[in-house]
């Protein structure tokens, strides 16, 4: 079973990558959905992000207020790495779960993990491919103002907030394109997929 890691910063159109990749079959595990699947009501990470930063990050209802918590813990480093242990471990028990179970459906599935902080927590894991989705700062930043409604300074924030655009694409084996048209960027994908064997050989041989 072939594991590609996607990666790219905020608004550099990564989605756009792994859904186009699932139309072509693929087994896309997101990341950011399995944060909140073992964040939901009752769970033990839940109830220690409750224990480490206060009832006052749940809702009425239970549930994480997350707006609050990114609020509460955006521009502290000692806040986020707390936060960090506490979910990172359980992201990765799941998020592995989730490999395993795509390959007991399907021995020959190709599973991609669509992961922001990949250069940040996940660059040690096992991939047979690290695809890179790019675009300057300055584009990203009008997408999360235009299509986002954050304002600039915000955008700008969000942006310095992760790691540099230049240490991602030291890590890629392949780099997608991402500043141009949303057709460019499906073409990339296409022909990424159409040479994905081709691509996985070469990071074993150069490994």
């Amino acid at each position: 079973m072939p594991l590609v890691a996607l990666t790219g910063g905020i608004a550099s159109g990564k989605s756009t990558i792994a859904r186009r990749l699932a139309e072509h079959g693929a087994v896309v595990v997101d990341a950011d959905q399995v944060v909140r699947d073992v964040q939901q009501p009752g769970s033990p990470v839940l109830e220690a992000i409750a224990a480490a930063f206060g009832d006052e990050m749940l809702l009425a209802d239970g549930s994480l207020d997350r707006a609050r918590l990114g609020s509460h813990v955006f521009g502290d480093p000692d806040a986020v790495q707390r936060l960090n242990a506490i979910v990172h471990p359980a992201v990765l028990v799941e998020s592995r779960r989730r490999f395993e179970q795509a390959l007991a459906a399907d021995p020959d599935a190709l599973v991609v993990y669509d992961v922001p902080l990949l250069a940040e927590a996940r660059l040690s894991d096992p991939w047979d491919l690290i695809v890179v989705a790019d675009a300057p700062a300055d584009v990203r930043k009008q997408r999360l103002i235009e299509l986002r409604g954050l304002d600039a300074s915000h955008a700008a924030a969000r942006i310095a907030s992760q790691v540099a655009d230049e240490e991602r694409l030291s890590i890629a084996d392949v780099v997608i394109d991402t500043a141009r048209s949303l057709e460019d960027t499906l073409d990339q994908t296409d022909e990424l997929w159409a040479n994905l064997g081709r691509c996985i050989a070469e990071r074993r041989a150069r490994s």
